[in-house]
């Protein structure tokens, strides 16, 4: 194929995604989309500066697209049947364990991930669009080393969660795949193979193509997956409207274009969700040069209660109502021990206060990162829903956020503290040393963690560093206190950790410090690490 080209060794199965047609779809998707793509990406910062310019006094709503706000006439399209029950998802990468333990996890979607709990190896992708190939056929199976044999476990009615898959975000290539010499994006690729493999399946069945999409800066960008979801569908002769996407809002700029967002995605959307690490993340890459004002206390102790992240929630359940788009909630992230009952008792109560906001509060559904948690999270929206698959007749009149209530961080009532940036500290290096080693979602003090995590994590210790920061205890947080911090802290993680993943932490030392203690705050962790895998 000319001008075509995979540079990575084979991986075992790839002669059934990585076919000659499949990756000219993907080259077709590049082709058309990619200048855009690279376009959209480079007005990041200028809108990003707008937004810190404003501040908390004259931060304002997008002023071109008044009228689509001002419009009460248009709706999303109507929810398929197969997403009007989301009460319960569960998040997890497409390793092909973890696959089957998914599907069987009595959970109503599985967010299979694709990008934040998937380091990006070549074999990680390729194998990745095999296991999902397998699923969506429901011919899936795995035995372990140990001889243990797993297999899907459909209900009575043959039912199994609705597959949703997460693509990769705008901002990272695919290096493996190159169209006319540069490399195409991860996102593209990602959805390319998906759904030139898997479209024709889903639909005939009702159960898809549906997706996530991440990382989205602006309603502009949101437009562009609409023409991607447009040129698919007309290019394999898919009926015009069947893919469905969920967008994550989880930047700051995201926030203030919800409603366009959907407006923009109008035929193909079926709600918002609302993240936390990455959210916090945006705040602090928005806001870097800002100031004191902007800087957040320990991230453990931003809790979505928080005035700015419950305005923020607040007006993604209002405005997806209003529009007839669902709204589903946050991450549970714990990992129950089977050796701390009190470990367990505690975080099990912080996760159903959790759930009951939620629910409370209009979501339609939440976000999982265990099988034991789905049946409490099951709970607490059946509490409330009763036998209804969601409450999207329910409207809020009574939120009324303004632009300034997005911004401004005071009111968290918590402070910064030395245990906080240990474990800020902490968790990015033992988190970077495991997606070096190929695996993009670990368990990391009892909390599976992602790529939001880790990015949180080091740009929070960066913001502490850059505005001097003063500790609970007096202390500034300095370069000198990072670097001592870092040192024990990775030699805690060389002791702890796994061969192959202890084998990382050097490499990771290497990038977190040179993150915390650089002038400017590098855009993402993982494409500064991208060219260490």
């Amino acid at each position: 194929m000319a001008g075509l080209q995979t540079t990575a060794a084979d991986v075992a199965g790839s002669e059934s995604v990585l076919t000659a047609e499949a990756l000219e779809f993907v080259a077709g998707l590049q082709r058309t989309f990619g200048e855009r793509r690279t376009a959209l990406l480079a007005e990041r910062p200028a809108r990003r500066q707008g937004i810190a310019a404003a501040g908390r006094v004259g931060a304002r709503w997008r002023a071109d697209t008044r009228a689509i706000r001002d419009d009460p006439s248009w709706r999303v399209a109507p929810i398929p049947p197969a997403l009007r029950r989301r009460r319960v998802e569960i998040t997890g990468p497409t390793e092909r364990k973890m696959t089957i333990n998914a599907l069987n996890s009595g959970a109503d979607v599985w967010l299979a991930d694709l990008e934040d709990a998937n380091t990006p190896h070549w074999d990680n992708v390729v194998s990745g669009q095999v296991n999902l190939r397998d699923a969506v056929r429901r011919t899936i199976a795995f035995r372990a080393p140990d001889g243990r044999e797993y297999a899907l476990h459909q209900d009575e009615a043959g039912r199994l969660p609705v597959i949703v898959v997460r693509p990769r975000g705008w901002h990272l290539d695919e290096r493996h795949v190159r169209v006319d010499g540069r490399p195409a994006a991860g996102a593209l690729v990602d959805f390319g193979l998906f759904f030139f493999h898997n479209a024709h399946v889903l639909a005939e069945r009702g159960d898809g193509p549906f997706f996530y999409l991440p990382k989205l800066e602006s309603a502009d960008e949101a437009r562009l997956w609409a023409d991607v979801f447009r040129h698919a569908e007309e290019a394999l002769g898919v009926t015009a409207g069947t893919v469905r996407a969920t967008v994550l809002i989880e930047t700051l700029p995201a926030a203030f274009e919800m409603e366009e967002i959907l407006y923009e995605l109008r035929e193909y959307i079926a709600g918002l969700n609302a993240g936390r690490w990455d959210y916090l993340f945006s705040m602090i890459k928005v806001f870097k040069d800002s100031g004191a004002e902007y800087v957040l206390p320990d991230r453990n102790a931003v809790t979505m209660t928080a005035p700015f992240m419950r305005a923020y929630t607040e007006l993604l359940v209002s405005t997806c109502h209003r529009r007839g788009a669902m709204a589903i909630g946050g991450m549970a992230a714990f990992i129950p021990s089977r050796r701390d009952e009190a470990v367990n008792a505690t975080a099990l109560t912080k996760v159903r206060d959790d759930k009951r906001r939620e629910a409370g509060d209009g979501f339609d559904g939440s976000w999982v990162a265990h099988p034991d948690l789905v049946p409490l999270c099951a709970a607490e929206f059946a509490a409330v829903l009763g036998d209804r698959d969601n409450q999207l007749d329910r409207q809020r009149p009574d939120v009324d956020v303004k632009p300034a209530d997005l911004v401004t961080i005071a009111g968290t009532g918590a402070e910064a503290t030395e245990a906080g940036l240990r474990n800020d500290i902490s968790v990015a290096l033992r988190y970077l040393a495991t997606w070096l080693a190929g695996n993009g979602a670990v368990a990391i003090y009892n909390l599976m963690e992602d790529a939001a995590t880790a990015e949180i994590a080091r740009s929070q210790v960066w913001q502490w560093r850059r505005n001097n920061v003063v500790l609970s205890d007096g202390r500034p947080v300095t370069p000198e206190l990072v670097r001592r911090c870092i040192a024990e802290e990775a030699a805690t993680a060389r002791a702890e950790l796994a061969g192959g993943t202890a084998a990382k932490v050097d490499q990771a030392v290497a990038v977190v410090e040179r993150l915390v203690l650089d002038e400017e705050l590098a855009d993402f962790l993982t494409v500064a690490a991208l060219e260490l895998i």
